[in-house]
């Protein structure tokens, strides 16, 4: 009997800010991995996360929301998330039901113009949309680009997710098993922690707050002779004021913060952690190439 062939490959989910890319990927992987919030521009970086089973194992990069660029932040993760296009086996695109194409979709057509890799058309939180208006987006959509297939998903509540991944697989090439069963994520573990911290702070401050932030992780070292694992970060702003908020009245905010944060890191290590967080002010951090490459956001050649 002959062995059933294996697939593997790379597949990009692309979208406009916060249609609930991380949201999808944590549900297809089955664990709290990738940053979600209420917030446009939670993710910065294309992320790697890998799904295996029996069949196929599969990349996924989680790419930043595509919107305009209106600093040197915002450049790099256009480039980010643009940049996977040609360097996918597939692409999913990821829509909301009461979403009509805007000039953010156009571009987003515009580009997909431009690659020969087949498009898998998602619509995402058909749980909150009655079924007319999905079937009103489907009808929509469906001649704007030759769609490899069109399905509608609640990546919330796991309806249609699975049958997702194997409409994915139809388009994945034969080939190796490229990372261990284990593996999730290609990031080492401080990015993981900065990125836990930071989706804690997206989720408390108010909106002009979290554009302006930035995470990097200090130190993690484990106590001699002791299961306790010291993390020191820092949260980086760019105006007093915000330092003050993200501190609070009595440090409140800044305890709250790191307590949430806390408690997933260690979920996330699997050991009792003792995370000291710090904030610092670096004004115009967001428009300073040398502090964005410093941070994290660096373009890959």
């Amino acid at each position: 009997m002959a062995e059933k062939e294996h697939k593997s490959g790379f597949v990009s989910i692309i979208g406009r800010p916060n249609v609930g890319k991380s949201t999808l990927l944590n549900q297809i992987l089955g664990e709290k991995i990738v940053i979600t919030s209420d917030k446009a521009q939670t993710t910065r970086n294309a992320i790697r996360c890998i799904y295996t089973d029996d069949e196929a194992q599969i990349v996924f990069i989680d790419t930043p929301g595509i919107t305009r660029a209106k600093n040197e932040l915002g450049s790099y993760m256009l480039k980010a998330a643009e940049k996977t296009f040609n360097e996918v086996d597939v692409l999913v695109y990821l829509i909301e039901p009461d979403t009509k194409p805007g000039k953010m979709d156009q571009h987003i057509l515009e580009s997909l113009k431009r690659t020969k890799t087949p498009v898998i058309l998602a619509i995402n939180k058909v749980d909150l949309a009655p079924r007319e208006n999905v079937l009103g987006v489907i009808d929509a959509w469906k001649d704007l680009h030759p769609w490899k297939d069109i399905i509608p998903i609640s990546a919330a509540k796991g309806e249609n997710v699975k049958d997702l991944v194997e409409l994915i697989k139809q388009d994945l090439p034969e080939g190796p098993q490229y990372f261990p069963d284990d593996m999730i994520i290609d990031q080492p573990e401080r990015f993981v922690i900065s990125e836990l911290i930071r989706e804690k702070l997206l989720r408390s401050l108010d909106q002009e707050v979290p554009h302006g932030i930035a995470v990097e992780v200090d130190s993690v070292k484990a106590r001699k002779n002791k299961d306790l694992i010291d993390i020191e970060a820092t949260i980086f702003c760019e105006r007093k004021s915000h330092k003050q908020i993200i501190i609070g009245k009595g440090g409140s905010m800044i305890k709250k913060i790191g307590s949430q944060a806390r408690r997933d890191i260690e979920y996330f290590l699997k050991q009792p952690v003792n995370l000291q967080l710090f904030v610092k002010v670096t004004e115009n951090w967001r428009d300073r190439p040398f502090l964005l490459s410093e941070l994290g956001y660096k373009e890959e050649k």
